[in-house]
């Protein structure tokens, strides 16, 4: 294909995504009402219990608009991610080979899913994490919070558990590429349970030891299985290597290399 037809194919993938992208985002502008109404309760609720005046402001008189915008499009890129997934991958695979179209979708599916349920994990916790942050505050003062921070707080807080539901997937991956090997991650076994309870105590759905492990567990098992993955996949390489050296060794030698020895 040519460089001109390789723009052309961009230009059309780029204008399907963001057609879908306008469309998803009109949805979102009208699922506002309750997007916000569900991002916002868990703040008045915990100011109730703490008997604290916490409420999200407006910096100017354009907020209100620019925040409802952000939270449209936000709403739009998630509705219409298979959308705009598929152009990109429509776009990459035909510079790919069999194994490495079928290396990609097996990622594909396996990440999508984990992200998402990291996402809706997160979302479920955020007042948690309110709650503990509001601790904070002294007995004689109130928590006016920024609507453009508190809903960056949220986003990021949706990312990070997001992309730490992923982690397993990219170790698996890199393995896959020969980058690391399994024993390699292994060694980092203590750290990362010691991280995985750190982060489920403070973002458990509830104040008990079982809520911790109910979130530390799923984690760790994910990251364990991901660890038997490279392991296995490790033993698979070195015996095919092995495989490779022994017939290598096994080839005969050529007839016009016999009168030199």
């Amino acid at each position: 294909m040519a460089l001109l037809d390789h723009f052309k194919e961009l230009k059309n993938r780029l204008l399907k995504s963001l057609v879908a992208l306008a469309v998803t985002t009109v949805v979102g502008w009208f699922l506002y009402p309750p997007v916000i109404a569900s991002l916002s309760a868990p703040l008045e609720q915990i100011a109730q219990e703490m008997h604290r005046n916490a409420s999200m402001n407006f910096s100017s008189i354009a907020s209100p608009f620019e925040f409802q915008l952000r939270i449209a499009i936000q709403i739009g890129l998630v509705i219409s991610s298979p959308v705009w997934i598929y152009q990109i991958w429509a776009f990459v695979t035909p510079g790919l080979t069999r194994k490495e179209r079928k290396f990609t979708l097996g990622f594909m599916a396996a990440a999508i899913p984990l992200f998402l349920v990291g996402v809706y994990v997160a979302w479920s916790v955020i007042p948690n994490i309110v709650r503990a942050l509001l601790h904070f505050t002294p007995d004689n003062a109130s928590n006016l919070i920024s609507a453009d921070d508190y809903l960056t707080f949220a986003t990021h807080t949706m990312l990070f558990l997001g992309l730490a539901f992923l982690v397993p997937v990219i170790l698996v991956g890199v393995n896959l590429m020969g980058v690391v090997s399994g024993k390699t991650i292994l060694k980092a076994w203590r750290i990362t349970v010691f991280a995985v309870f750190v982060l489920a105590a403070i973002a458990a759905p509830g104040a008990d030891a079982i809520s911790m492990f109910m979130l530390a567990l799923p984690l760790l098992a994910l990251f364990f299985l991901a660890i038997g993955i490279c392991l296995f996949n490790d033993k698979r390489r070195e015996g095919k290597q092995a495989e490779e050296t022994d017939a290598s060794a096994d080839v005969a030698t050529p007839t016009e290399d016999l009168g030199k020895l």
